[in-house]
């Protein structure tokens, strides 16, 4: 069901807009918070090599809710700009990355090859996912729905490192983000049919 989302794509503007002014008054900028989340991140993955699970999740947690802050620092300041955009997103695909690098490292660490394998396939699903809502956009359809986003792999991947269920949570991370891929691939080739059929 391609409207199908799993988890709310912002945090409400009631909650999201104090927050951002509160950070804002810190002389915090946006890009600042960006690089912050992706500091964290590196700290994160560095924690997974080390088998350090419960601590690598907290930190991977907190530091990938710092996305959910940036876009109101940027509304509260005034300084929402294009640059900031694909800045912030270049960071999140990177951070992303890095962590799924790093749970690849772990399983190799621990001649666990069928989840090696699922990391990179995580990895390929993560960035799939993310290149077809670029893609869409340049072509102006608009894609942000999705059955396994970034926000619900962060979760469900969050959610393996606290509670040291990386090994079982991996195949369903390789498995539903390319198959959300695969929806958005979909969902892109229904719009750009319907100019053709309506004509």
């Amino acid at each position: 069901m391609p409207g199908l989302n799993l988890l709310p794509q912002k945090v409400p503007r009631n909650i999201a807009d104090p927050l951002g002014r509160a950070v804002a008054r810190l002389g915090i900028t946006p890009n600042m918070v960006s690089l912050f989340g992706f500091g964290g991140n590196v700290v994160a993955a560095w924690l997974i090599t080390r088998e350090e699970l419960l601590a690598a999740g907290c930190v991977f947690l907190f530091f990938s809710a710092l996305d959910l802050v940036d876009g109101a620092v940027a509304r509260a300041t005034n300084q929402a700009t294009p640059f900031g955009a694909v800045f912030d997103a270049v960071l999140d695909r990177a951070s992303e990355a890095l962590v799924l690098v790093a749970c690849a490292w772990y399983f190799a660490a621990r001649e666990e090859h069928v989840q090696v394998v699922l990391s990179w396939a995580a990895l390929v699903g993560s960035v799939a996912v993310s290149y077809m809502r670029a893609r869409a956009e340049m072509l102006g359809i608009s894609m942000r729905d999705g059955f396994f986003r970034r926000q619900e792999r962060v979760a469900l991947l969050g959610i393996g490192l606290l509670f040291d269920a990386l090994t079982v949570v991996i195949w369903p991370l390789a498995v539903l983000s390319n198959l959300t891929a695969l929806q958005r691939l979909w969902m892109v080739a229904r719009e750009l049919r319907q100019p053709a059929s309506q004509a």
